[in-house]
């Protein structure tokens, strides 16, 4: 018998985000504490806490999937700071178009855009606003 298994964060499927703030976010009646990344795929733990930390790595779920992603939203907390230079130029690169905005701006628009049955990733940082 095995022991205890500790899995990713990950919910299966698209779920419009039902809060954020406090350091997490509340999705499909559960509550994830720490940065998300919603793809079609699904809305996993991500574990960037900083925009320094939003890199072209930390986005290859991102550009895996990007054949069904139009735009992918940055939520890069309670400023609009743009991405590094290097993670932007590998998106350009990837052919990933994307919007940076604060967390607030890009949940409201991510969960728009879903409700519109539209093809949007976002990777939104958490706040504790």
């Amino acid at each position: 018998m095995g022991g205890l298994v500790i899995r990713d964060a990950h919910f299966p499927g698209r779920a419009p985000i039902d809060a954020y703030g406090n350091g997490g976010f509340r999705f499909a009646d559960m509550s994830h504490v720490g940065s998300i990344l919603c793809v079609p795929s699904g809305i996993y733990g991500w574990p960037p806490t900083s925009r320094e930390e939003v890199t072209a790595d930390a986005l290859s779920r991102v550009v895996a999937e990007r054949g069904d992603i139009d735009v992918l939203l940055l939520g890069v907390g309670l400023l609009p700071v743009p991405p590094t230079a290097a993670t932007a130029a590998a998106l350009r690169e990837a052919g990933v178009r994307f919007d940076t905005m604060t967390t607030g701006a890009a949940v409201r628009t991510y969960n728009v855009m879903v409700s519109e049955e539209r093809r949007v990733a976002a990777a939104l940082l958490a706040v504790e606003g």
